[in-house]
């Protein structure tokens, strides 16, 4: 008897300690929250410091320069505004713009509107465009942030800036005090996550067929959850063959919470 008291005793206290040390000796992982709009007075900015304010997001959050840059995955940007009107001459072109700057507002909202040829997703014979809308996912520019980004390109290409500065936006953002960024509900599903985050912008994973990286669809089979985990979080770590550093954003970790990195992670591990 004397034996199994010391036993249930002995027990205790490592269960004790370890629940302690689970509680309070390991780190909590607490992301940063997600990243929110720039905060603008609208109502006193220049032209030029709007200018600036799109050229921040193209170069930033917008992630822009990740697709449209010398590697050749997306069409360059720096003179989109000028062959716009070619681009609305086109006989595949089956959208609703009607000038430069509509149709740079188009190619954001509706980037399938019109594909440039060879830029296309794989078997759409470049009528679906692989990237997203700056609207939704991780990107979700507002009315202003993408006024200021299409008078960056207009900007950039040369041309004189034809875009207005949202004037009722400036009016209600300096009639209000700024707001708390809030927190975003949890996402519950792997599917949720990859929309979310905008993976199949790049990468072919379940439903989604992005052709910029690598095909995830059968990744639990080559990597092991470290790995996988660690191209989340520190994509330059290891580069898949074939593709080169700076492909994929580097603030994952900042953009998601524990949670949902852990079930992204089991998630892929689980793709054989």
């Amino acid at each position: 008897m004397s034996n199994v008291l010391k036993v249930v005793a002995f027990s205790l206290v490592i269960i004790s300690l370890f629940a302690g040390f689970s509680n309070f000796g390991i780190p909590r992982i607490e992301p940063a929250p997600p990243p929110v709009e720039e905060v603008v007075d609208l109502s006193a900015i220049t032209p030029e410091q709007f200018i600036a304010l799109g050229g921040r997001i193209y170069e930033g959050r917008g992630t822009c320069t990740l697709c449209h840059n010398e590697l050749g995955r997306a069409p360059m940007l720096e003179e989109a505004a000028v062959v716009a009107e070619e681009r609305l001459a086109d006989a595949r072109y089956e959208g609703a713009a009607d000038d430069a700057e509509s149709y740079l507002r188009e190619s954001l909202l509706e980037p399938s509107a019109f594909v440039v040829a060879g830029f296309g997703k794989t078997g759409s014979n470049d009528t679906e465009s692989p990237m997203p809308s700056v609207l939704g996912g991780a990107i979700d520019l507002s009315e202003a942030e993408t006024a200021a980004v299409i008078a960056f390109l207009q900007d950039l290409a040369g041309l004189a800036v034809t875009v207005a500065i949202p004037s009722d936006i400036a009016e209600e953002e300096a009639s209000e005090e700024e707001p708390e960024a809030e927190q975003r509900a949890l996402l519950t599903t792997p599917e949720d996550a990859i929309l979310e985050f905008a993976c199949g912008a790049c990468h072919a994973v379940g439903e989604e067929v992005g052709e910029l990286g690598p095909d995830l669809n059968t990744i639990g089979a080559e990597r092991d959850s470290d790995y996988i985990r660690r191209a989340i979080l520190d994509p330059n770590a290891d580069i898949a063959e074939g593709f080169e550093e700076d492909m994929m954003p580097a603030d994952y970790g900042e953009q998601m919470y524990a949670q949902e990195l852990e079930m992204l992670v089991v998630y892929l591990a689980g793709l054989k």
